[in-house]
């Protein structure tokens, strides 16, 4: 194997500043022996980037080694300083994997393949690629830590270099940074890094509003300076009186956070920035609390807004005190207490005190709870199909408030704000999440879709009958229990897809006067290597999602001689039943909204399954020209569920009427979906309500007592 020696001019032409400074930041805290690998690393990636150019003109090296430059400021070890300045090697230059290795070894090689684009691969759009290659991105991430913290001091240096860029690329980039990259700094608890890409990519998106909220905060400060100076001069006194050490520093917020505050809370500039921020960083834990008794007997504290962020470590390993007071002129005063270590961790998260080793050992809060994190997602893609479905998952995680909650045995778990109880129930456990039925909250029963508060004790109960259920999905907020509702779904519509494709089979099979049985194995595996499937369940579940015709698959397994003996969707043929339990397989057609009881058809329908019409559909007539489509289906003697219809509701046009109605829809037990005013005058009005029904004879006594309502002058079924 060739090794890589560079033959280029700067193998032994002088090695430019920007190379030696770095050698200089990395002789602080490295040996000489790694301080000559990390040189040999800017020889090599010099020689394989040579003639290559950045748009903004400069040698194409200079962005590696300014990334590196950036982790060594964070004290990164050696493997990842190499592999920083290497890392767009493999992407754009002949450098190979081989080479990697046999100069630096096999972990330098995965930091940089973790690193690396998917260009080389096709994918149906850009924004596939850009998804299977983050998804790549994190999964290497799961493996080493190390891949995301040179992808955001990759990403960061080109956010501080973006003026190059052509608009339209400037305003993709910028966005991405804001949705992907700084909350996942965030989330890793680097928010000196965070807070940058934030910066930065708000003034590449929306450089004047950018522009104009700069100018008012630098403003702003100047008016408010003297007033923070003796809000600082006060606080400092106060805490010398009782002798704890400490150092106080004003907080100045930053334009993108005032931006979203006011867009998020509906605030005016004025309503946000009247707030003054100060943060004291003392020397242990104790001193923290100390602290705090002194500032609240300075000045008054605001009721409920205390948080102690030391005892409950926030889910990036942030830890501090927090407390809002009433300021000396009539303006809040928010104040951020914390340790001097724990201010490190709080500015570099995962890279504070950096010590990496790939399972375990010495870790901060921060790495400690990023791992686990990064384990959870690793489990989660496996279950995952789709890179965009994954990426989506992943964004939700990032959420960057928590709600904390603890289980019946006292431990503390941190989920997202709006979390449900379902979210906590698959945070507990995937198990727990599937067969969950109910949730005590304070000792309090709840439905499971109740939505969790900060500091509430939460106990899942659960039964082995339970499921999850399709509509979770609208209601949760975590990746993990969207995930796993997804995966339990996924698997329950293939099992009821593949018994469902074997009825509709057998079926199509018989009127052609043949069975399953009577098929030569040779025919339908020929049949299934022909249309590229593996198994003879796939082909079953292409036919109930309305991929394949039944007939015309009876008839290429039969043979093309031969008459069908009834014709498609033939009321003479034997009717397939239905419960209404049959999930993504069966669905019921919104324009007519067949219940239990009405005459049904069904329309085969592709990727949908079946679709269930009443055969007074004013569809039918379309459906009907497609026969091979139409289904024979009844209603079994047993069906579950409750069925949506629509109501048509004429009634005396005065106050209190919608009132009167929806009482007697509830008497009827029965729930209202949704209601509108269709139609209104003087003297009368219709409305359509959206109701759900067991039956027809449900429907029939809902009907009856709505009609017995005083202001109804008629009800129908609509469509009629």
């Amino acid at each position: 194997m060739a090794t890589a020696t560079p033959t280029g001019s700067k193998a032994n032409g002088a090695i430019p500043e920007d190379v030696l400074e770095l050698e200089r930041r990395l002789s602080e805290y490295l040996s000489p022996e790694d301080v000559a690998r990390v040189r040999r690393a800017y020889l090599i990636g010099a020689d394989a980037h040579a003639g290559q150019k950045r748009k903004s003109g400069e040698p194409y090296i200079t962005h590696p080694v300014a990334v590196a430059t950036l982790l060594a400021d964070l004290r990164l070890d050696a493997e990842t300083i190499i592999a920083a300045i290497l890392h767009d090697t493999l992407e754009d230059t002949q450098l190979d994997r081989e080479q990697i290795v046999e100069e630096f070894g096999d972990v330098v090689v995965e930091l940089v393949d973790g690193v690396t684009k998917l260009d080389s691969v096709r994918f149906r759009s850009r924004q596939e690629a850009a998804a299977e290659s983050f998804r790549k991105m994190l999964l290497a991430m799961a493996r080493d830590l190390r891949v995301i913290l040179i992808k955001l001091a990759d990403r960061l240096h080109n956010m501080r270099t973006l003026g190059a860029k052509e608009s339209s690329s400037r305003r993709r980039i910028a966005r991405e940074t804001l949705e992907i990259y700084a909350p996942i700094a965030q989330r890793l608890g680097m928010n000196r890094i965070k807070a940058e890409l934030q910066d930065l990519g708000f003034r590449a998106l929306y450089p004047d509003r950018h522009r104009v909220i700069s100018a008012r905060i630098r403003s702003a400060l100047g008016n408010r300076r003297e007033v923070m100076s003796r809000i600082e001069a006060a606080l400092e006194k106060r805490l010398s009186e009782e002798d704890i050490r400490a150092k106080v520093v004003s907080r100045v917020k930053a334009p993108y956070s005032i931006y979203m505050k006011m867009r998020r809370e509906h605030k005016s500039f004025d309503d946000v920035m009247d707030v003054y921020g100060f943060r004291v960083v003392t020397d242990n834990v104790m001193r923290c609390y100390q602290a705090l008794g002194a500032i609240h007997m300075l000045y008054k504290p605001v009721d409920k807004r205390f948080k102690d962020f030391i005892a409950i470590p926030k889910a990036n390993g942030y830890q501090s005190l927090h407390t809002v007071l009433f300021g000396p002129f009539g303006a809040p005063i928010e104040i951020q207490i914390r340790t001097e270590e724990m201010d490190s961790v709080a500015e570099r998260g995962v890279a504070a005190h950096w010590s990496y080793k790939a399972q375990s050992g010495p870790a901060n809060s921060a790495q400690s709870r990023a791992r686990e994190w990064l384990a959870g997602l690793a489990e989660r893609q496996a279950v995952t199909d789709s890179s965009s479905e994954f990426i989506e998952n992943v964004k939700v995680d990032l959420f960057p408030d928590e709600v904390y909650l603890f289980t019946p045995k006292g431990e503390i778990m941190s989920l997202p704000r709006n979390a449900t109880a379902i979210d906590f129930a698959y945070a507990v456990h995937t198990d727990v999440g599937d067969h969950a039925v109910s949730a005590r909250v304070n000792d309090k029963l709840v439905p499971l879709r109740t939505r969790l508060d900060s500091g509430q004790r939460v106990e899942i109960i659960t039964a082995p009958s339970s499921m999850p259920r399709l509509d979770w999905l609208d209601v949760v907020v975590t990746g993990k229990a969207r995930t796993a509702i997804r995966q339990f779904i996924k698997h329950l519509q293939h099992e009821d897809a593949v018994q469902f494709g074997h009825r509709m089979l057998d079926r199509a099979l018989d009127a052609r006067g043949a069975s399953l049985d009577g098929i030569r194995p040779k025919t339908l595996e020929r049949y299934l290597a022909d249309n590229k499937l593996k198994r003879f369940e796939e082909l079953l579940a292409d036919i109930a999602l309305g991929h394949r015709m039944p007939d015309q698959v009876a008839a290429q397994l039969v043979g093309k001689t031969g008459e069908a003996r009834h014709a498609a969707g033939d009321a003479s043929r034997d009717k397939i039943l239905i419960t209404g339990d049959e999930r993504g397989v069966i669905s019921f057609g919104n324009c007519c909204h067949p219940v239990p009881g009405d005459d049904i058809i069904g329309y085969l329908s592709a990727g949908k399954g079946i679709v269930v019409h009443r055969t007074e559909c004013p569809n039918m007539v379309e459906f009907r020209k497609s026969p091979e489509r139409c289904i024979g289906i009844d209603w079994d003697r047993k069906v579950h569920g409750d069925f949506k219809v629509e109501l048509r509701i004429e009634v005396i046009n005065r106050t209190g009427v919608l009132a009167t109605v929806a009482a007697a829809i509830a008497d009827a037990e029965s729930n209202i979906e949704n209601v509108e005013y269709i139609e209104r005058d003087l003297t009368a009005a219709t409305l359509l309500f959206m109701i759900e029904v067991k039956n027809r004879k449900h429907l029939a006594d809902v009907m009856r007592g709505v009609r017995r309502a005083g202001v109804v002058n008629g009800v129908y079924r609509y469509p009629v």
